[in-house]
């Protein structure tokens, strides 16, 4: 890969960068939240038919949302497995798409279900696409349904000509499709690079970013839906606010299933409360449209209560999943009038080592080993010792280190002893 293009991969991934400076878990602002019942809204809550209308087998009222550095096959496999509907890849840059090499990998494109045991489980998949350019965002749009048939060559020649996109619209075909969808991310606040917007900061330039929604949006089949992950704004604003409603119903008026609105500002990027009050007044507006939520769901009633709180059809489970796949399970246990029931240390450590195989089929040995370092720092938190087994998890350097982990932390007997 192109010192250029792998910038652009490093910028893509820095969605992950900005929230290490994020807010430890805490409620959002949602007066009047703490009184919802969770388990009577699970029982009773019926999922909206748009969902699985548009993406089928969206069958519940969340799923799990592309997380840079961390949803991989490997993670959305595990979180399928206990119950998750459907799954975002991390927002791929539309360059590094473009080019070929590792951003076109990071896809997963073509050989997940063939090289990694349980790789046909990963579906549905909606993929997310992010970039400053219209046409190289169609033109990636295009290369992610296809799974790069064509020669990149004539990808990159899509992004240049919008008449060579509108005719290959009508040549893909199902045979050839991976992605049940392709999302586009105006949400994510990495910086801005030589003044050109990406992410979130579209949302400072509502008629570009109506442009880009637009030339995705015509690159594709019809059959093929389209959403968009946005945030509530650029800052606090009123000119933000305006900005944010512009684009949010050019939305729907150019042809999207949905919009998954993260409720931060961009500005906020990770840190302080989010506002689920904004999403219960935006659904209130907009009461027609399909509105999926984001920000600050932690646990499997926290999704229940943004459902019953703002109106939204689904919730979108973002760091709340990072290392807890049973969210997913408890959602549903309570959806079935059940109780949401805690991992054993058995069930834990049967995770964490599907887990671990399934990233080294993804990512190679080397590379699983530093990814589930990070991970196992957050399963920890379901342990009984959790501080202890969190410290052990951070001075894993090879894969003998994460083996011993768990020798010591997830047996019954180690844990009795310990």
């Amino acid at each position: 890969m192109s010192r250029a293009l792998l910038d652009s991969y490093r910028e893509a991934m820095s969605c992950e960068t900005a929230s290490r400076n994020a807010t430890p878990p805490t409620p959002a602002i949602a007066p009047g939240a703490e009184a919802i019942d969770p388990a009577e809204v699970a029982r009773t809550h019926e999922t909206d038919p748009r969902l699985a209308g548009a993406v089928p087998g969206f069958d519940a009222p969340f799923f799990q949302a592309g997380l840079a550095g961390y949803s991989d096959a490997a993670m959305r496999i595990v979180a399928r497995r206990h119950g998750c509907p459907c799954c975002v890849t991390e927002a791929l840059l539309d360059r590094a798409l473009l080019g070929g090499g590792r951003g076109f990998d990071k896809a997963d494109l073509g050989s997940v279900a063939d090289n990694v045991p349980g790789g046909d489980e990963d579906h549905p998949l909606i993929g997310q696409i992010m970039g400053s350019d219209p046409g190289e965002m169609a033109a990636a749009g295009v290369k992610m349904i296809e799974q790069g048939a064509r020669r990149t060559r004539i990808y990159r020649a899509f992004a240049e000509d919008a008449d060579r996109r509108a005719r290959a619209a009508h040549e893909v075909t199902a045979a050839v499709r991976t992605f049940a969808a392709i999302d586009v991310n105006l949400a994510c606040p990495v910086k801005k690079v030589k003044r050109k917007a990406r992410g979130g900061h579209w949302l400072a330039d509502p008629d570009g970013a109506i442009e880009l929604l637009r030339a995705v949006r015509e690159a594709l089949p019809p059959e093929i839906p389209t959403t968009v992950k946005l945030r509530r704004g650029s800052d606090d604003s009123p000119e933000a606010e305006a900005n944010f409603r512009r684009v949010f119903e050019a939305v729907y008026e150019l042809g999207y299933a949905w919009a998954v609105v993260h409720a931060r500002t961009v500005a906020q990027k990770y840190v302080g409360p989010s506002r689920w009050t904004f999403l219960r007044d935006l659904c209130a507006r907009y009461p027609d449209r399909p509105i999926l939520g984001s920000g600050d769901v932690w646990t499997a009633p926290d999704i229940f209560r943004m459902v019953r709180f703002t109106g939204v059809s689904a919730v979108s489970v973002a760091r709340g999943c990072i290392g807890n796949p049973w969210i997913f399970r408890q959602a549903r246990q309570m959806m079935a009038g059940e109780a949401p029931a805690a991992p054993t240390i058995g069930e834990q450590r049967e995770v964490l080592e599907q887990h671990f195989e399934l990233s080294v089929a993804v990512n190679g040995e080397r590379a699983a080993s530093l990814m589930m370092r990070k991970f196992g720092i957050r399963f920890a938190a379901h342990h009984p010792e959790a501080e202890r087994v969190r410290r052990a998890f951070i001075a894993v350097d090879s894969i003998d280190a994460w083996r011993a982990v768990l020798d010591q932390a997830y047996t019954e007997p180690a844990l009795a002893t310990a």
